[in-house]
């Protein structure tokens, strides 16, 4: 196989999966819809993307990147996300608190979610909003996990129409 097919194929959505299966397309929805709670909406937005870069979701880095920044968000901010922990100083405490839960709830094969991540996020978030943070990881990564095993192709999502 040539270089050419096999970049062809990788870019190549398998299917629809929201078509073929409504009702786990809708019950993902449902859970993203209810899941952040009374979190800050730019905090959101930042667990999305950060989750989706640590899965290489192109579609839902891209979709959430552009809901990000139409909402007021700074590319600096979106751009220094995969290196916050140098530069904290962009993200509020809540913030890096919940980017670092992300990182530990997303990557789960390094082990169980540390006790020193879930004191820090206990710390800043009361326990409604902390079990609403992980609401919103456990939801990006079943839409990551879809999006990825689907091939979504990113690039035509419009910031605001989300699902």
């Amino acid at each position: 196989m040539n270089t050419t097919t096999t970049l062809l194929n990788e870019h190549t959505p398998r299917t629809d999966w929201s078509a073929h299966a409504p009702e786990i397309f809708k019950a993902l929805v449902r859970l993203d819809s209810v899941a952040g709670g009374t979190l800050e909406p730019a905090l959101i937005n930042l667990v999305k993307i950060r989750a989706s870069q640590i899965n290489h979701c192109a579609f839902c880095l891209d979709m959430h990147s552009k809901d990000a920044l139409a909402a007021g968000d700074t590319v600096e901010r979106l751009i220094q996300l995969t290196a916050w922990e140098e530069s904290r100083h962009f993200y509020t405490a809540r913030e890096v608190a919940a980017i670092e839960l992300t990182e530990a709830v997303t990557v789960i094969t390094n082990g169980f979610v540390p006790d020193d991540v879930y004191a820090r996020a206990a710390a800043v978030f009361d326990e409604t909003e902390l079990v609403h943070l992980i609401g919103v990881i456990v939801a990006i990564n079943a839409f990551n996990r879809f999006g990825v095993a689907t091939r979504m192709v990113p690039g035509h999502y419009v910031a605001g129409a989300a699902h």
